[in-house]
């Protein structure tokens, strides 16, 4: 049985995870400043189900997949990697062009591109995998394990679309698009960086 004991220390490592530097945060604070609040809101929702999607599959055991089948990490990482090089030269090309709104209907596409930037990190399985075993005790009911996922999904969706909402303001804004060139070529400088570090790491 979990106690709020238990989750209260899974959160406060999920609030950690979600504000280091990585990927996933550079995508949303990248697509907020440079699409605007409703296209970092999407990305950011996209980005939270595809985290505790892979606390999910850890949760089922996709780590001991990954340990018994070296080749299918191999796979996601190389497509993980190729994805995130591949944005980094967008980000790079567009780094000149002007801002343009996201669209109502494009949300959806900015919500993908957030499953996209998470869904190549493999390690993140990994990662929720020993957390999950450090935090909680063995042998998790089905139930406790769905309330683990549940508890992750909740946090996700709570934090994330707020640190859109927040970057996406007037001030913040105004600052990026005052040196939207220098930052949108590093940005591409860091994630082309990470996803060559995620193709080199073993």
């Amino acid at each position: 049985m979990i106690g709020a004991e238990h989750l209260i220390a899974f959160n406060l490592t999920l609030l950690a995870a979600i504000a280091s530097p990585g990927p996933a945060l550079l995508f949303l604070v990248r697509t907020t400043m440079a699409k605007g609040r409703a296209a970092g809101v999407a990305a950011a929702f996209g980005l939270g189900l595809m985290a505790a999607l892979w606390t999910g599959a850890a949760l089922l055991g996709l780590d001991a997949l990954f340990t018994l089948f070296p080749w299918a990490y191999l796979a996601v990482k190389i497509v993980g990697a190729t994805y995130l090089i591949w944005v980094a030269v967008q980000v790079w090309r567009s780094a000149h062009e002007p801002v343009h709104e996201g669209s109502a209907t494009a949300q959806s596409k900015f919500f993908r591109q957030g499953m996209l930037i998470n869904l190549g990190n493999p390690k993140s399985v990994l990662f929720a995998a020993a957390v999950i075993a450090v935090i909680f005790p063995a042998d998790l009911s089905p139930t406790a394990k769905a309330i683990i996922f549940g508890n992750h999904l909740a946090i996700e969706w709570l934090i994330q679309p707020t640190l859109a909402v927040l970057l996406s303001t007037e001030a913040v804004r105004r600052r990026y698009l005052g040196a939207k060139f220098i930052t949108d070529r590093i940005a591409a400088g860091v994630l082309g960086a990470l996803g060559l570090r995620l193709l080199a790491d073993r």
